[in-house]
């Protein structure tokens, strides 16, 4: 996130109790216009366009956070401390995985992995297992699993739909799953190129399409699939987010503004593509709704990670140099650009808190849940005030700017938390 103008000293330790960060923040003019920076627009901003910026980019003060056993940091403005779940060491330092952790094909049940490596306990802990059948598809749902794509044949929503599943279970993130060949979707297929050594392209090509669907048991899993909504799913916490950070601090909780927020956020998948596979659904409990299979993350360790900033991509790479896993990021901006060179992870925070503090001094602690400046998810760096994070607008990641931070959907955050390394390098380019 954005530089400082005055930075508090850091202390780290990894897996210890407590710790002191040096928080993120963005420039701000005024009070008000920091903690709107916090919500980072919402859902009334979610049609902006690729060069629309969020309320991060404002003008100069400082920041603090400081972590304990659950604490984090942010983003904003002033003097700003936060906290959330520490991740200790001894459960989050993955550094095995077999063959058996690696789980690419849901059957069923997806985000859930197979063995009992480091990796795979803690990505079973963090994320949200759904079960899912392929009984009683719509025929849009039938269209998209059997679409296949063709060259010279303009990619239409079916098709589109399958070459970002193809890609996110391949562990090329393509951001909130819409349908639509865009920028994120291509440059997920371009991280994939790379990593299958293949041309890099502005578009699909035969060869491209053939090393996406050349794992037979990959590709035969459904794209869009069954789901029966639970009370759960339906009872989930929501709240109207409010502008001031005065005001969010007295929430109980940054939880999600509606229930379709937050299904959309669990299926990885845009509110209006859900809507729109859905047109008569009322989202209620017991209810049989179509939704995007997310398939599993990725399980390798992730030793390395490199933000490039003309990209706006998060690259991950293994203890041999291969790229594993790449997720579409939003890395800085014009006003607050992120930092140069090589770092490392200092911290990992499950569910962060964070503390806004005025131009008058006056401290407004913002409490954890998806909506969190920061959202669920803080890996601090040994570069002071900077880190990757989660974000409370999943659906406009690269299509918006940080204040210097790395910013990933929460999903991905979560995925990356679960396996990156205690000190793994993080590099800017």
């Amino acid at each position: 996130m954005s530089q400082l103008l005055k930075i508090g000293s850091l202390v780290i330790a990894m897996g210890t109790a407590s710790a002191l960060l040096v928080g993120c923040s963005s420039n701000a003019n005024s009070t008000e216009n920091s903690a709107q920076a916090a919500n980072e627009s919402k859902s009334s901003n979610s049609g902006m366009t690729d060069t629309t910026t969020d309320n991060n980019n404002n003008a100069g003060t400082e920041a603090e956070m400081s972590t304990s056993s659950n604490q984090s940091t942010s983003n904003q403005s002033t003097s700003n401390q936060t906290s959330g779940q520490n991740m200790d060491a001894d459960t989050m330092d993955s550094t095995a995985t077999d063959s058996n952790d690696i789980s690419p094909v849901t059957n069923g049940v997806s985000q859930q992995i197979d063995g009992n490596s480091k990796a795979a306990n803690s990505l079973n802990k963090l994320l949200t297992k759904i079960e899912y059948s392929t009984e009683n598809l719509s025929e849009t749902a039938k269209k998209v699993n059997e679409a296949t794509w063709k060259a010279d044949t303009k990619i239409d929503r079916n098709v589109g739909t399958k070459l970002q599943a193809l890609l996110n279970w391949n562990h090329s993130g393509v951001g909130a799953v819409d349908g639509y060949w865009g920028k994120n979707t291509r440059k997920a297929m371009q991280a994939f190129q790379k990593a299958q050594g293949l041309p890099v392209t502005e578009a699909v090509n035969e060869e491209t399409w053939k090393a996406l669907t050349k794992n037979s048991t990959l590709t035969s899993q459904p794209v869009l699939v069954s789901y029966q909504l639970t009370d759960a799913d339906v009872n989930v916490k929501t709240t109207q987010i409010p502008a001031s950070a005065e005001a969010k601090a007295k929430l109980d909780g940054m939880y999600y503004e509606s229930v379709l927020e937050a299904l959309g956020e669990k299926f990885h998948i845009s509110r209006d593509y859900l809507k729109s596979l859905n047109p008569n659904a009322n989202f209620k409990s017991g209810e049989t709704i179509i939704v995007y299979n997310p398939g599993n993350p990725n399980t390798t360790p992730v030793s390395r990670v490199v933000a490039d900033k003309d990209t706006q991509t998060l690259y991950a790479y293994d203890d041999s140099n291969n790229l594993v896993a790449s997720y579409p990021t939003t890395v800085g901006s014009t006003a607050t650009p992120s930092p140069t060179g090589t770092h490392k992870v200092k911290v990992k925070i499950h569910e962060p808190n964070y503390t806004y503090t005025s131009d008058n001094g006056k401290k407004s602690i913002i409490p954890p849940g998806p909506n969190n400046p920061v959202g669920v998810v803080w890996i601090g760096l040994s570069k002071p005030s900077y880190g990757i994070h989660g974000s409370p607008d999943p659906e406009r990641i690269s299509r918006q700017a940080s204040a210097g931070c790395v910013r990933l959907t929460n999903w991905d955050a979560l995925s990356l938390l679960g396996v990156i390394k205690n000190d793994a390098t993080v590099e800017f380019k």
